[in-house]
C-alpha cells in the first residue's frame, strides 16, 4: 500500500512539473490567472489570448454577459 502511495505521489509530482508554465487558454498576457476553474477573464477582445478576427459592437455586449446568464441590453 505504501509503495502505491509513493507512485501516486509520483505521479502528481511529475503532472504538477510538466504543467507548471501553462497559462489559462483564455487570458491574453498581463491578465491575472490563479489556475483555478472558477477564474473569469475580463470582458473584450483585448482580454483575450487569441483576438477574434473580426469583433462586433453584439460580440462585446454578449462577452460582457458572460458568466452571467442575463442577455445584453441591446438585442
Amino acid at each position: 500500500m505504501l509503495k502505491l502511495l509513493a507512485l501516486g505521489a509520483a505521479g502528481y509530482g511529475v503532472y504538477k512539473y510538466m504543467n507548471r508554465n501553462k497559462d489559462h487558454a483564455a487570458f491574453a498576457q498581463g491578465e491575472v490567472s490563479t489556475g483555478s476553474s472558477t477564474d473569469v477573464r475580463n470582458a473584450g477582445a483585448q482580454s483575450m489570448r487569441d483576438k477574434p478576427e473580426k469583433w462586433s459592437p453584439v460580440d462585446e455586449e454578449l462577452d460582457e454577459t458572460f458568466p452571467a446568464s442575463d442577455p445584453p441590453a441591446n438585442y
